[in-house]
């Protein structure tokens, strides 16, 4: 509990004091303000979890506190507190968007848990599910934002290989986060105590990989002075995350072939072989299938290795991330540079939200990044974008009024919401030979609630009368 953060808010010297001691005894990391002016200054610093606050303060109120949480911090929980217990005061501050509130006198127990409470719903916000089959609270996803279809697919397949010794491929271009996954699928793992060790093929020659692989004996080589330990020797009874696999040399495809078959290696220039106890995820952003095609990938590693696949999608898919991953980047760099957190401006938004993002998340990090670094106010504006981003302003239709522009956003949202649900369908049923119980099944959901998105969607069924060979009942 040592990560969540908690800001409380209150002019009251007495009651933020007991606020503060009541949750720090939980384990939560606790700061207090006494005014929306301080608690904004802190926003700017630290990205809080659960922020409360007394609605009747001198100055500004708790209700203009709230309406900037929500603005320019969406993933904070907000509780607000008030001694005047009144119907309109609660109704108005949950239409703002507070979480909860708590009226004067309140118990230590009663705060707990509504903080708990919150705490819990936050992790409904961002924690991944599948539309209605939860995963299990005790999963860690460290630093994966996600709250998209697609990505709720990849932390289910997670749940599902993360206590297992199976191999795992992750597949996905440059920038999708692939060692995150690999990390989330090891932390989750029953190895999570012992090292998660990563080598990036690409960047080392092919002899220096294969001692840095294996180890390498004294004088086995030119500049070998001493014995060395290689990664498998390191990650033994861990997780070894061997990334861009398809750039590993035929000769070493060959070598980590025997590892995987025989659990044993042989350092460079030994003659004793050692046995590992390693899991292994691999990644790569190349079509492994076609260089097996063209033969400069071998066959037999490939199936050994495409046990589990996992396929990221590129940012572009998934673009109702795309303001959850902004949040996260502007509060992260924002206190890192120990710099004023901002906003963007709904000129900006629409203008990142078309964009392609061909580098992915990464590429969005740096941006954000440097963009927070050069903008001048305290709200990111179109001007203060990347010209290629930027650019983009003049092919966006402009709607003629506030009322258009809700329409057409909602609009945008169902419609990009309805094409990733029927995809999810649809590449569910092709992988199971358009079975509907075993697709189903695969993915974690009842037979009828699937069979309602195959008609929702008119898909037509392979293989039968709209239903499954041999089963056609929805």
């Amino acid at each position: 509990m040592e990560n969540i953060h908690i800001l409380v808010v209150d002019d009251e010297d007495v009651v933020q004091e007991a606020c503060r001691r009541t949750l720090a005894s939980q384990g939560y990391h606790v700061e207090g303000a006494m005014n929306v002016d301080e608690a904004v200054e802190k926003l700017a610093k630290q990205l809080f979890d659960v922020v409360t606050v007394d609605l009747v303060m001198p100055g500004r109120c708790g209700i203009d506190l709230l309406n900037i949480i929500k603005e320019q911090y969406p993933s904070t929980q907000v509780i607000v507190i008030t001694g005047y217990a009144s119907i309109n005061t609660a109704v108005e501050s949950i239409k703002s968007g507070a979480f909860d509130y708590l009226s004067k006198p309140f118990t230590p127990s009663e705060l707990s848990l509504t903080v708990k409470k919150a705490l819990e719903e936050k992790g409904r916000m961002l924690t991944p599910y599948a539309f209605d089959q939860a995963l299990p609270h005790e999963m860690i996803f460290d630093n994966i934002i996600a709250n998209s279809p697609r990505m709720m697919e990849i932390f289910r397949l997670v749940s599902k290989v993360a206590a297992t010794d199976t191999t795992v491929l992750i597949i996905g271009e440059s920038g999708t986060g692939k060692e995150l996954v690999a990390r989330s699928i090891h932390k989750n793992s029953l190895r999570k105590d012992s090292h998660f060790v990563t080598v990036d093929c690409l960047s080392l020659t092919p002899s220096l990989l294969e001692s840095e692989l294996f180890g390498h004996v004294k004088g086995s080589f030119t500049g070998a002075t001493a014995n060395k330990e290689g990664f498998f020797e390191v990650a033994n009874h861990g997780t070894l995350f061997l990334d861009e696999i398809g750039d590993l040399n035929f000769d070493l495809q060959g070598k980590l072939l025997r590892v995987i078959q025989e659990r044993k290696y042989t350092p460079v220039g030994d003659t004793k072989p050692k046995e590992t106890d390693i899991r292994l995820v691999t990644a790569t952003n190349k079509n492994l299938k076609k260089m097996v095609e063209t033969g400069t990938f071998r066959e037999d590693l490939f199936y050994r290795l495409y046990v589990f696949p996992i396929f990221l999608p590129p940012l572009r898919d998934r673009k109702e991330d795309v303001p959850l991953l902004m949040d996260h980047f502007l509060s992260k760099y924002a206190a890192r540079n120990r710099c004023p957190r901002c906003s963007i401006s709904e000129e900006a938004m629409q203008c990142v939200l078309a964009y392609s993002w061909p580098g992915n998340v990464r590429e969005l990090e740096n941006t954000v990044e440097r963009v927070l670094i050069s903008a001048d106010g305290p709200e990111i504006q179109l001007g203060d974008l990347p010209d290629g981003i930027s650019s983009l302003h003049s092919e966006i239709p402009k709607p003629e009024n506030v009322e258009d522009l809700k329409r057409l956003k909602k609009q945008l949202r169902d419609k990009a919401v309805e094409d990733l649900e029927r995809e999810f369908v649809i590449n569910a049923l092709t992988a199971h030979e358009w079975n509907v119980s075993r697709a189903a099944s695969a993915v974690g959901m009842q037979r009828t609630n699937f069979y309602k998105l195959v008609n929702k969607y008119n898909i037509t069924l392979c293989g039968g009368d709209n239903g499954d060979a041999g089963d056609t009942s929805p």
